[in-house]
């Protein structure tokens, strides 16, 4: 959706306003209905809530690829993360019910590989179709690979859920979407208002205040839509804390080197895609070994590795400079890419096995609820970051312009190389000299505190990671449906 931006700005005469929802108004829906989604596929099935979902969203990008105005394809974005909601975690709760133990690890790694590397894959699609077609095939192309996996779903895909069937808690959703739905908002807000504007901080006072209540009204509640006992077990805390730390590396680093290749070495939105499609190969390579890599050395030793590999990647980013070539920005990419992959599929092999199989689904909204805020967090806190240091290392140049043409300098480097087109040739060249140093500096400032933190979550990881993640077997799931006073032998998975 990124890359399509600039072709929706022009075609739909979209404001700056309406090109922010568009992309906020997926992650809103996708992140506030995760934890609802998920409990209600666990209650009524979750091969029926993967096939509603996929039909939602099949719906979704049919219209949107049919929009005319940009407050009908905002609606269709909202419309298509509300359909995402139920499919994700469904994807992975049906893994885990469909496999084993002994195969599971391995399943939820192909998981994990498939989809950190779709995430490179994509853009490169984008600016595929939107250099030969309309805007609107970014949203077509979905439609036959939906169609698809509705039809390949009817006959694959088994039906499972909880045998329980636990009653829902309406309150809890209601609470949990409110409650993300406002942090996710802040975290979006805050790069373009700034972390101290009234809209930010009175989304997080709402999102600390009513996720307090939601913690206080699970905590009190017979079948709470998510267990807090469980962020007591070291498997599902570290596991979804190293989540969270993954993703803001994967896509603070991607936000700011995009922009990196666009504006200062001068590459097409395609061309900038296309230098990030080593990593879904790097991705799918890596994170498929890492079941025998932990099985070997173990999942804590395992994700700590990937976490330095992280951290030393981050900390390569600081050899950047205005002129540095591709090939150094891959040698970059490489270790950060690695070091995704290593972490990533262990973390969510961890947070699935400390989760009942009954309540899979749950469990699988959980580790997506940590990519989405790790996500939102890289943009904004990374973001953030740089633009910090980038505004502070370009004031002491912009003093000799127009005063009219400062606040836009100041602002991004996008804006500093618009004003420059309007200025004499040497100060043009002035301008756009400093701004793209200031820039170079503030991604050293942010992938710096990047990977520090990388570094402190591989030392929490060791420690407190679980040496293997031990999955619920079949036995263990009937033993504890018999606790629970519910008779008979479970297969390995319900039918409804």
């Amino acid at each position: 959706m990124n890359v399509a931006i600039p072709t929706l700005a022009e075609n739909l005469h979209a404001t700056n306003s309406q090109l922010q929802w568009v992309v906020a108004a997926y992650s809103l829906a996708f992140a506030g209905l995760l934890f609802t989604a998920g409990a209600l596929g666990d209650r009524f099935g979750r091969k029926g809530a993967l096939q509603i979902g996929l039909l939602i969203f099949l719906i979704g990008a049919a219209l949107a690829s049919a929009s005319h105005s940009m407050p009908q394809l905002i609606g269709c974005r909202a419309l298509m993360g509300a359909a995402a909601a139920f499919i994700m975690p469904s994807t992975l709760s049906i893994l885990v019910n469909v496999f084993p133990p002994h195969e599971r690890t391995k399943a939820i790694a192909i998981w994990a590989a498939t989809s950190g590397g779709a995430g490179a894959l994509g853009p490169v699609a984008s600016g595929f179709l939107l250099g030969h077609f309309w805007y609107g095939a970014v949203f077509l192309v979905n439609v036959p690979i939906i169609a698809l996996a509705l039809i390949a779903g009817r006959f694959l895909v088994p039906k499972s859920k909880d045998p329980l069937q636990a009653p829902l808690d309406p309150v809890g959703a209601v609470l949990s979407t409110i409650g993300i739905v406002s942090l996710v908002y802040g975290l979006i807000q805050a790069p373009e208002h700034g972390w101290a504007s009234s809209s930010t901080l009175t989304a997080f006072a709402i999102a600390v205040v009513v996720l307090a209540i939601f913690v206080a009204w699970e905590l009190h509640v017979d079948e709470p839509m998510l267990d807090m006992s469980l962020f007591r077990n070291p498997a599902f805390s570290a596991g979804s804390g190293g989540m969270v730390l993954i993703f803001l590396s994967m896509f603070g680093v991607m936000f700011l080197i995009t922009q990196y290749f666009q504006l200062i070495l001068h590459f097409s939105p395609l061309g900038a895609s296309v230098r990030f499609l080593p990593m879904s190969p790097i991705m799918v390579l890596i994170a498929t070994q890492t079941p025998k890599l932990a099985a070997r050395f173990g999942a804590h030793r395992t994700v700590a590795a990937g976490m330095l590999l992280v951290s030393t990647g981050l900390m390569m980013f600081r050899g950047l400079d205005a002129q540095t070539s591709y090939w150094y920005v891959f040698a970059c990419i490489v270790p950060l890419t690695s070091g995704i992959a290593m972490a990533m599929s262990p973390m969510t092999a961890s947070i699935m096995s400390a989760v009942p199989a009954r309540r899979a689904g749950t469990g699988s909204a959980m580790n997506d609820a940590t990519r989405e805020l790790g996500a939102a967090l890289g943009v904004a806190v990374l973001g953030s970051l740089a633009a910090s240091r980038y505004s502070n290392s370009i004031d002491s140049v912009i003093s000799t312009i127009p005063a009219s043409a400062q606040a836009a300098t100041k602002s991004s480097l996008a804006g500093a190389i618009d004003v420059a087109r309007t200025l004499p040739p040497a100060d043009a060249k002035a301008v756009t000299t400093a701004a793209s140093q200031a820039f170079v500096s503030g991604i050293h400032f942010a992938v710096t505190v990047g990977s520090v933190l990388a570094a402190i979550a591989a030392a929490v990881v060791y420690r407190y990671l679980p040496h293997k993640a031990t999955h619920e077997s079949a036995t263990e799931a009937a033993e504890h449906m018999a606790e629970l006073g519910v008779g008979g032998t479970l297969p390995a998975f319900v039918n409804e």
